[in-house]
């Protein structure tokens, strides 16, 4: 889930799966890289201060609409657990702070 909310934030593509991470605001949003020019390199999930948080932390690389290519661009994602008696625990991505 984390490489896909990277993806919606680098690209703009999927942003509508996750509307309150994405809110929309009336007017299209000019994705910062193609959807071809980036990837990632590295990603690690780890709880963080409860068992029903954790934080994925992705390094990954591309190059923006400049065409300026860096490698080593980090994107933590947060999440909350919440349990659902019909689909059993779920994972929900936080807005960005």
């Amino acid at each position: 889930m984390g490489r896909a909310l990277l993806r919606a934030d680098a690209t703009g593509a999927g942003r509508a799966r996750w509307p309150t991470v994405f809110p929309t605001s009336g007017r299209a949003v000019a994705p910062a890289f193609t959807a071809a020019s980036w990837r990632v390199q590295a990603a690690i999930a780890r709880r963080e201060e409860a068992p029903d948080r954790a934080v994925v932390h992705l390094v990954w690389a591309g190059a923006d609409r400049g065409g300026t290519y860096a490698e080593g661009r980090i994107t933590n994602w947060h999440f909350t657990r919440t349990p659902s008696k019909k689909e059993g625990a779920r994972w929900i991505p936080q807005p960005p702070t």
